[in-house]
């Protein structure tokens, strides 16, 4: 623990170096009808500041919906994008790395940059190959209500520093949106009281789902791909289905819109229940994305844990 504890510090400390906090500066007001326009890299990030900031700020995505930010290369339009910006809210630990080259390289390299996760309780990342090319910590905390929370509070509070006028404003529609966050995880605890399984043994096509499962209880047994978006080679999977079976794995979850022959496979193989939830990064940037695609989240998790249940 004291290692991995370590090695997010130093991580912390080369994003810091990357970026200005948003606490260091003070942005001036956008040109945009005096409205301040806050960046975002992914679409939970768009949801999560559009609630915040309402009619009071524009938010503008960075890179156009349809490209996969885990292979996103800026494009020179897009960098161009960030000059127009006061600020912009980041992942920061790994989902979103090529922020900040696009910052470095556009008209405002100075640019105040708030860090989502800062309140956050890290994961490790999942995957042999994740930790070889030295991913310290899992990026996928916003697949979490209870993170989401954390991070709609943190970007609210450092928009208010940025924005004093509109800060009373934040805060109050960060704190509706947190409720309605919560209550879709109340409710799905709610249905679990009476078909829900703890003991479910599970397992995952990659790590992204660490934060959602933990969150109710669930620990993976074991992950298919090395890292994200890395199919496994022939060997990979014979030894991750071996790794299935000997384990009496009851449930994969697999990811949502992206079908693979391999995941075919292990289903075939091993006659597994096989489901699938939503990355939340896929689609058009929309306020109540997020909403919407971990409540069919919750809706898929709960399904599993109550046809599983003996």
């Amino acid at each position: 623990m004291t290692q991995f504890l370590t090695r997010r510090r130093v991580l912390a400390a080369a994003l810091s170096a990357a970026a200005v906090p948003a606490r260091a500066l003070a942005a001036p007001p956008g040109g945009n009808g005096g409205r301040r326009r806050f960046g975002v890299t992914l679409h939970p990030y768009y949801s999560y500041v559009a609630n915040i900031v309402g009619d009071a700020a524009e938010v503008v995505p960075i890179i156009p919906a349809g490209f996969n930010p885990h292979a996103y290369e800026p494009r020179p339009e897009d960098i161009q994008r960030i000059g127009g910006l006061d600020a912009i809210v980041l992942n920061g630990i790994g989902h979103d790395d090529f922020a900040g080259r696009m910052i470095a390289a556009s008209s405002k390299p100075g640019l105040p940059v708030v860090e989502a996760n800062t309140d956050v309780p890290l994961l490790p990342a999942a995957g042999t190959a994740a930790r070889a090319s030295g991913k310290v910590v899992n990026p996928h905390s916003f697949l979490s209500i209870t993170n989401s929370v954390l991070q709609v509070s943190t970007i609210a509070r450092e928009l208010g520093r940025l924005d004093p006028d509109n800060a009373a404003a934040y805060t109050a529609n960060a704190r509706a949106y947190s409720r309605r966050l919560r209550q879709l995880r109340a409710d799905a605890l709610a249905k679990l009281a009476t078909a829900g399984n703890a003991s479910l043994r599970v397992a995952t096509i990659h790590g992204a789902y660490d934060y959602l499962l933990r969150e109710f209880g669930l620990e993976v047994s074991a992950v298919v791909e090395p890292a994200h978006g890395i199919e496994p080679s022939p060997a990979q999977l014979a030894e991750t289905i071996a790794t299935m079976r000997k384990l009496d794995v009851q449930v994969i979850f697999s990811e949502l819109n992206f079908p693979s022959a391999y995941v075919e496979t292990i289903r075939r193989e091993t006659g597994i229940r096989l489901y699938a939830f939503s990355h939340i990064s896929h689609g058009d940037y929309a306020p109540d994305l997020f909403e919407r695609e971990m409540a069919w989240n919750l809706d898929t998790l709960v399904l599993a844990m109550a046809e599983a249940a003996p």
